[in-house]
């Protein structure tokens, strides 16, 4: 499948150029209610890397909002960026993009094992696939980057604490499993920070991470779906 690109850069970049990048792409970040109505497919995505210089890249489509399996795709390419503190896009998205070719069904939102705008320059992996894309995305990630959350998070599902970096509110603390760990969405782009957090609760059914995003995990580490 051909997807359109926007705003298309070099990837082999030093992390100065690939931070001034960010502070570049991040102003074309769009946040947008989803459209609940046309919604009928959530995407996962997560990267893994079987060696230190390849990374593999895996799309899980699911069907909303009964999570069944529609589609999935997984790309192999050479690692082109060594691993540096808020620059994971660099590292990872060449090989989703690749992934993104092999799939027959195009997805309504893309849930990316990652950050969206809660971010050292409002850019993280989530914010930077939609940007590039310009479709709907949002970042779940298991642990914070940036920001203190604005109080204590109850124990119980659906429970949820903003998050606030630099005065500004860039994600949500929310508690998917009673008593487990919360992840921390944000927002990617073309979505809302409610609207993110309603998927991730609907998506995020048995476990801590959304389907999609388990069903993307396990193709990345080589496993089916």
């Amino acid at each position: 499948m051909e997807w359109t690109l926007h705003h298309v850069h070099a990837w082999d970049l030093s992390p100065q150029e690939a931070q001034r990048l960010q502070w570049r792409l991040r102003r074309y970040v769009r946040e947008a209610p989803l459209n609940w109505e046309a919604l009928r497919t959530v995407a996962g995505v997560d990267v893994g890397f079987p060696q230190p210089d390849t990374a593999r890249a895996a799309v899980a489509v699911l069907s909303y909002p009964d999570l069944e399996p529609v589609d999935w795709a997984v790309a192999e390419i050479p690692t082109p960026m060594e691993y540096v503190p808020g620059l994971l896009s660099f590292r990872e998205l060449p090989a989703v993009l690749k992934a993104l070719e092999g799939l027959r069904v195009r997805p309504d939102v893309f849930l990316v094992d990652g950050q969206g705008i809660a971010h050292p320059r409002g850019l993280g992996i989530a914010a930077h696939l939609g940007v590039l894309l310009d479709w709907p995305t949002i970042g779940v990630a298991k642990s914070l980057l940036v920001g203190r959350p604005q109080g204590p998070l109850g124990e119980t599902r659906g429970s949820t604490v903003p998050l606030v970096y630099r005065g500004r509110v860039v994600g949500m603390g929310v508690r998917t499993r009673e008593k487990v760990k919360p992840v921390w969405v944000s927002i990617g782009h073309r979505v809302d920070l409610p609207g993110a957090v309603t998927l991730v609760l609907h998506t995020a059914v048995r476990y801590r991470l959304p389907e999609p995003i388990r069903a993307a995990h396990r193709l990345s580490k080589g496993m089916r779906l």
